[in-house]
């Protein structure tokens, strides 16, 4: 995927026949990247925190009404909330299902956060977020249920960090 002619829907990011993947750590992308083309896909872009916030504040200014019908506006929002939290992203080519659970079982060993699963009508989820509660309503007022502890994207890897900033005290 180029990231100058990438995929959009109603003025948003809607990389169709992809899975984007959100990674804490820098580290853990660039090893997911390597293991991924290791097995064989090639079509993989890096995005790091900045340039995936510049993406995101760019795509909600130019998002048309429509966008707010499914979750892509969500979704580019909450990418955005990660990305200034310092996450970074890898956007990888898997048109087949079996492929997209294949990349997120691959990022997954390296510390994925989230993995969506871009389809022409359904965007999924591949990497459980939080508890086995149910989702509660989605819209675009409320964005999107993070299913986190806090309700907050991003809340599991903060946690982690708060940890290891505790540790590192005592």
């Amino acid at each position: 995927m180029d990231k100058n002619q990438r995929q959009e829907a109603y003025g948003v990011f809607k990389p169709v026949g992809h899975v984007i993947v959100s990674f804490a750590k820098a580290d853990d992308a660039n090893a997911a990247r390597e293991a991924l083309s290791a097995d064989g896909y090639s079509d993989i872009t890096a995005y790091g925190p900045e340039e995936m916030r510049r993406q995101a504040d760019q795509d909600i200014a130019q998002a048309g009404v429509l966008a707010t019908v499914g979750q892509e506006l969500n979704l580019v929002k909450a990418h955005r909330d990660l990305a200034e939290q310092g996450y970074s992203f890898l956007v990888v080519h898997a048109p087949k299902d079996a492929d997209a659970q294949r990349v997120a079982d691959i990022c997954r060993r390296h510390h994925a956060q989230r993995a969506q699963s871009y389809g022409h009508m359904i965007i999924e989820e591949l990497i459980s977020v939080g508890s086995d509660e149910k989702q509660v309503g989605e819209s675009p007022d409320r964005g999107l249920d993070a299913q986190t502890r806090s309700g907050v994207e991003g809340d599991s890897a903060r946690a982690e960090r708060a940890a290891r900033d505790e540790k590192s005290r005592a």
